[in-house]
């Protein structure tokens, strides 16, 4: 039995958070605790498996994009070993194709970054909602603008922010690119 349901008679949900980022992992757990939940913390799938194989959270916040394997193969890795635990994938790289992978795998929804603990709560909440997507759309289509913008910039991440590379992946001259980042996001 944890501490917290010794002191107060309750057990507080637990909520895992998986991001390769240490600083952005660690605000976002003591947010969610600030909130009520026993947070646990783990930096990438091989931390995240073993937490789970310990104690199954109930809930789990998976950055999509870590080094070696991935958000959505921790997805479903997490409910391969507990099928309770909802998941929800953050990402920096919002693109309906990733949303529809992440739910795909098991995820119960999907956030884009950055996205601060009441949203990832929320999206928690949201996933409990019956018949919620069909009733109730929150969905505005992506312009062709911001898919462009989008993809410009995991090129950009994937180069590591080299200009001249990302632009030779786009197929576009060095020039433009930069044109392209100088206006402002769609």
């Amino acid at each position: 039995m944890s501490q917290d349901s010794l002191t107060t008679g309750v057990r507080l949900q637990t909520c895992l958070i998986v991001d390769d980022n240490e600083l952005l992992r660690n605000r976002l757990a003591e947010a969610i605790a600030e909130r009520g939940f026993r947070t646990r913390t783990a930096r990438n799938y091989d931390e995240a498996v073993r937490a789970v194989r310990e104690e199954p959270p109930e809930l789990s916040v998976i950055d999509l994009k870590m080094p070696g394997k991935s958000g959505l193969e921790l997805v479903r890795a997490i409910k391969d070993l507990s099928p309770e635990t909802k998941c929800v994938v953050c990402t920096g790289f919002g693109s309906i194709a990733n949303a529809v992978e992440a739910i795909h795998a098991g995820a119960v929804n999907y956030v884009t970054k950055p996205a601060d603990a009441d949203e990832i709560l929320a999206a928690f909440r949201k996933s409990e909602e019956p018949d919620r997507a069909v009733a109730e759309t929150d969905y505005q289509p992506v312009t062709l603008a911001e898919a462009e913008w989008e993809y410009i910039q995991q090129v950009l991440t994937d180069c590591n922010g080299n200009i001249s590379k990302a632009a030779r992946l786009l197929g576009i001259e060095r020039r433009t690119l930069q044109r392209k980042l100088k206006k402002m996001r769609p």
